[in-house]
């Protein structure tokens, strides 16, 4: 038996939705694409890559030295000018690159691709004044404001790697990721807003940066006008530096395997793993799985990835996919609920967006406030949703397709991660006859595997590990300055063939479901299950909004399930109704999955800690459940949250004491 092998209970599904005929014949993805792919990948790839502009050929697809890879060798080209420039060149620069909507109300600004190409510019050769050359890093610590995408193809443009640190970060986190990639400038703002407050940046970097005399530089947006602390000798304010720059700046063609950017992977105890994307490959497959899974029609629709630039998502799907499609996106700074809970629905109906991006965590909180706000506004104008970021629950799933897409929307759930570039694993809209939860099958010239502990693929029902079995172009190039630890990392728990710690399942028709971390699978009794599945269960009630599931050591059972439960807001929560739901939540596990998964420990809580990406921190729900000292929380969107349900938690225990 795999350590996996009980994970299967609950994720079966009959539902199909097949796309409309009419969808289907107007698909960027046409039939044909997966046969096409399978028999020949590096051409299915080269194919895609023929898209960008480049201004020398590759000589060769792939240089595959496991784990090591190089795409479309000896080819040059240069990001910026494939995300700007070619499309001004091409007639369409009066066209809107990004929609941006800043977080206070009326805050707003339309940026066409022929302005975008100028501020590039700008910025561009304000880092060349300030002492930047090819190669070196940049680190950027920014809100979501146009300046940051900027600031990131002017490092493009320049062959400057950039490492973006999420402004949720502290201190700390940023000043280790400037030493670890050895960066001599941060670009960062006075501060952004969050949930109505001017929140400051600039004073975190002052603390980054104290004691480093290797960062010289400071590059300054104004964006809140808060007081900060100023270094005449290194600060310097964006708008006298790169508002007085040459609009026109001379792009410089770059190796297909120079690198564009180092995106750094947290970790609970070790060091956060610095990964490395390159030009030509990773620019091919974020373009080429933006245009096929997305069906982007740049001429018409309204894209919008709502996430933070901060990640990878945004990176891949905000930043560098989206413009070298030519396409017009939403830039969005505030949270769901800044404003008003209905406030992304207002931004939908007022901008047209066709095509939207999330997270399962965002839609379940939508979920939880209750369909009466979306029904309140035209959503008609959407006919494309994505999901993003971790496993989505059926329920979430026909939710999002009923009360967001009006049952006639097309639904890609997506599974990718920081290491792979961009999507991997999804249905292709036009094509697939999509299920409530499952990211389907691979995307064309990908191949991926689900195996059990001896390494052997697994049957149809079966559950296993998730290993990717071919090099693909949007791949990491390794861990910066460490390639041991990138082999030992990725590579070794199956020889020549890449895992970084994913389960999933083949279900009876071979249709793929991701599991979650390998690390999110509890041993109850000798019995493995999978948190996402009891969380499923539990969402699947109808009283439930959402749910987050962990692990705790039991003497008896060796780790009890506890679950962390927020309700609908029509359901009652008085005490008694409280306690009964809670019963009544226990044996619906039970029925839903088995005994064994019933939950130890329910607690109904108004809120779960989530991240400022919308993910739900269940390392702090373990310290909760096992009362632990919390651990960092300053990456929370609302610190106050782990710390409520901490209390609640231990008031609980002590009435049932």
């Amino acid at each position: 038996m795999t350590e996996q092998a009980e994970l299967s209970a609950l994720l079966t599904e009959t539902r199909r939705f097949p796309p409309p005929a009419a969808f289907a014949a107007q698909a960027n993805a046409q039939p044909g694409i997966y046969e096409r792919a399978h028999e020949d990948p590096r051409a299915f790839w080269a194919e895609q890559a023929a898209r960008l502009t480049w201004a020398k050929p590759w000589d060769q697809v792939l240089d595959w030295q496991p784990p090591f890879a190089k795409w479309f060798v000896g080819g040059r080209l240069n990001v910026a000018v494939n995300c700007v420039d070619r499309h001004v060149e091409a007639g369409n620069g009066e066209r809107v690159a990004y929609h941006w909507i800043g977080e206070p109300e009326g805050d707003t600004r339309d940026i066409t691709y022929a302005q975008l190409k100028a501020m590039v510019g700008q910025a561009t050769n304000a880092l060349i004044e300030l002492g930047v050359r090819k190669g070196d890093r940049v680190a950027i610590y920014m809100p979501m404001i146009p300046e940051t995408v900027v600031a990131m193809l002017a490092c493009a443009r320049l062959g400057a790697p950039h490492t973006v640190v999420f402004g949720g970060f502290s201190a700390d986190a940023l000043r280790s990721r400037i030493i670890d990639c050895d960066a001599h400038i941060v670009i960062t703002a006075d501060g952004g807003y969050r949930r109505g407050t001017a929140t400051a940046l600039k004073p975190a970097v002052d603390a980054a940066i104290a004691n480093l005399p290797e960062v010289q530089t400071v590059l300054v947006v104004r964006r809140t006008g808060q007081d900060i602390a100023w270094d005449e000798a290194r600060d310097h304010w964006w708008h006298e530096v790169v508002e007085r720059q040459s609009e026109d700046h001379t792009a410089e063609a770059h190796d297909s395997e120079h690198p564009l950017y180092v995106m750094y992977t947290s970790g609970t105890t070790a060091k956060p793993k610095g990964i490395l994307h390159t030009t030509g490959g990773y620019l091919t497959h974020v373009s080429a799985t933006h245009q096929l899974v997305f069906d982007l029609k740049p001429e018409q629709d309204v894209f919008w990835t709502a996430a933070d630039i901060g990640w990878v998502t945004g990176h891949s799907y905000i930043v560098y996919g989206p413009l070298a499609n030519g396409a017009t996106s939403v830039l969005y700074e505030g949270t769901p609920d800044a404003g008003g809970r209905d406030r992304w629905w207002r931004i939908i109906s007022e901008l047209k967006v066709s095509i939207l991006y999330t997270a399962p965590t965002t839609i379940r909180t939508f979920m939880k406030w209750g369909e009466d706000l979306p029904a309140g506004h035209d959503l008609s104008s959407l006919r494309l949703l994505g999901s993003v970021g971790e496993p989505i629950n059926p329920e979430a799933w026909m939710w999002y397709r009923k009360h967001i897409g009006g049952d006639r929307c097309q639904i890609v759930d997506t599974w990718w991660q920081t290491e792979t570039g961009g999507i991997m694993i999804t249905p292709l809209p036009g094509i697939t006859a999509t299920k409530p939860g499952s990211a389907m099958t691979p995307f064309p010239g990908v191949g991926a595997e689900v195996l059990d502990n001896e390494g052997k693929p697994v049957d149809n029902g079966g559950a296993g590990f998730l290993v990717l079995t071919e090099p693909w172009p949007g791949m990491l190039r390794g861990i910066w300055g460490d390639p041991e630890r990138y082999r030992q990392t990725y590579w070794s728990r199956f020889d020549g063939l890449y895992f970084a710690g994913d389960g999933a399942k083949r279900d009876a028709d071979g249709d793929l479901w991701l599991l979650g971390r390998v690390d999110d699978v509890m041993n109850i009794s000798g019995h493995r299950i999978s948190t996402t599945e009891v969380e499923s269960a539990l969402v699947s009630h109808p009283a439930v909004a959402e749910a987050a599931v962990v692990g705790a050591n039991d003497a008896i059972t060796g780790q009890g399930i506890v679950a962390f439960v927020t309700v609908k807001g029509s359901v009652a929560q008085d005490a008694d109704s409280g306690v009964a739901l809670i019963a009544e939540l226990r044996e619906h596990v039970a029925t839903q999955i088995g005994k064994i998964a019933r939950p130890r420990q329910i607690l109904l809580t108004p809120d779960l800690p989530k991240t400022r990406s919308g993910k739900i921190m269940r390392r702090l729900l373990r310290d909760v459940a096992e009362h632990r000292e919390l651990g960092d929380v300053t990456t929370l969107a609302d610190p106050t949250v782990v710390n409520m349900i901490d209390e609640k938690m231990r008031t609980a225990e002590d009435e049932e004491a």
